[in-house]
């Protein structure tokens, strides 16, 4: 692929685009295999270049005689689930700027279970990790939140039930750039520097209220410090940090709305690396590209299993208990063909 994608070419602009485009499971299969391979298939056991005919979906290595699928080695392999389903489930999720719950998720697609759509949800947030890409620099805003739980705040930056959450944002002119949250154990002085070090870039400013715990953090970290002391003020925090306030309450509308306030502890991070990805493509013109960067990332990315998002702990088996209701793939996508366009050459 030359340069920057390009809609209509690269990637769907459209629900009615995105339709026609991915009509069967081979027209996904092959889109994943240009994804993979834009210049051609290379072999992940021997670096090869050649090939030998194979079957739809499946690479044979003219080097080490290997046969190696499509979906193999990536977010995709051993999915029971029809690929169109998995782009309708990509597009919905990258759209909305609200996200998408797996109940949604199981209504809009025809899903059989609600387990299966949350672990397609799951699935695309293994991929969405923030520190795979440049960390934030110029003037940052940091601060930290409590997210869930129900019971009140006590002192020292801590509450029985909830989680505590450290957020950055850059600050650009009037307006605000690209954004990090992370769970953060505490609000001590170690746990802010780790925070600091994987989110800021070394040498810029970091703009903080008067936590005695920020100027050290700052200094460890490599980083300038300003501080707004907001008490003695009797002005609120926001006045001060605007962004990661702002931040804050983005995130905590998305998770009370979109997923009903029952996000876990333990799945907590996933959310909010979901919503950080969106939020630092906010301002993109084309919200099909966002569909096209998950994807991308879900080809490079590394198979996950239920078990190991869910970390659940086995049970003697039992005896299988049938249905109360017939099984029923869910449906596929619609629509007029494009002829892939995407393998369309470029001048």
């Amino acid at each position: 692929m030359k340069g920057l994608p390009v809609a209509g070419r690269d990637y769907p602009g459209s629900l009615p685009e995105l339709r026609s485009w991915y009509r069967s499971d081979a027209d996904c299969l092959d889109y994943l295999d240009w994804l993979r391979w834009p210049d051609g298939f290379v072999c992940p056991w021997c670096a090869g270049v050649g090939e030998w005919a194979a079957s739809p979906g499946v690479h044979r290595c003219s080097g080490c005689s290997r046969r190696v699928s499509v979906t193999a080695g990536t977010l995709f392999q051993g999915t029971r689930a029809p690929l169109t389903v998995w782009f309708e489930a990509a597009w919905l999720m990258t759209v909305s700027k609200q996200g998408l719950s797996a109940q949604t998720l199981q209504h809009s697609t025809g899903l059989g279970s609600y387990q299966t759509a949350w672990t397609m949800l799951h699935k695309f947030r293994t991929v969405l990790d923030p520190a795979k890409h440049p960390r934030l620099s110029g003037d940052v805003e940091v601060d930290e939140t409590m997210i869930g739980g129900f019971k009140p705040v006590f002192k020292d930056r801590g509450a029985a039930g909830k989680t505590l959450v450290g957020g950055a944002i850059e600050r650009r002119g009037r307006g605000f750039g690209r954004a990090r949250l992370q769970i953060i154990a505490d609000g001590t002085t170690p746990s802010l520097t780790a925070f600091l070090q994987a989110n800021v870039a070394p040498g810029s400013r970091v703009i903080s209220d008067g936590w005695s715990a920020y100027p050290p953090a700052s200094r460890a970290a490599g980083l300038l410090h300003t501080a707004y002391k907001v008490t003695p003020s009797g002005l609120p925090a926001h006045t001060f940090l605007p962004g990661v306030h702002r931040l804050f309450s983005l995130v905590k509308r998305v998770l009370e709305g979109t997923y009903q306030g029952s996000v876990q502890p333990e799945h907590l991070q996933a959310y909010l690396d979901e919503f950080v990805f969106r939020f630092n493509r906010r301002n993109s013109t084309q919200r099909g590209l966002l569909f096209f960067r998950l994807l991308e990332a879900s080809v490079a990315g590394a198979p996950a299993t239920y078990n190991g998002i869910a970390e659940i702990h086995r049970t003697p088996p039992q005896p299988p208990v049938a249905p109360p209701t017939p099984h029923h793939l869910p449906r596929t996508l619609t629509g007029q063909p494009a002829h892939r366009p995407w393998r369309t050459k470029i001048p």
